[in-house]
């Protein structure tokens, strides 16, 4: 957002879950643990015509480094909540 000069919600981006302070880039494989919850991250979610719609240019951004985002598969569920750790399973 800061790269276009946007200030749209996060809800525009489509995103099931917003984390701050990790790097998803080349993260593939690799378990993410969220409270007690755990994802493995299957790969990256590629940003789509919506992004443009929602600010122009922020579809480009978005596609370096993973901006976008990632997808994967839960291995535990559970609740999730605002200031759980978040952390990688090395």
């Amino acid at each position: 957002m800061v790269q276009v000069g946007a200030t749209l919600p996060p809800s525009i981006r489509r995103a099931n879950l917003l984390l701050s302070g990790i790097r998803l880039v080349n993260s593939r494989k690799r378990i993410l643990c969220i409270g007690t919850c755990r994802i493995r991250i299957l790969g990256e979610t590629k940003p789509c015509e919506r992004m443009e719609e929602a600010f122009p240019g922020l579809q480009k951004a978005m596609y370096p480094e993973w901006a976008g985002g990632a997808f994967g598969e839960v291995l535990d569920d559970g609740e999730i909540a605002v200031g759980d750790p978040v952390r990688w399973l090395e």
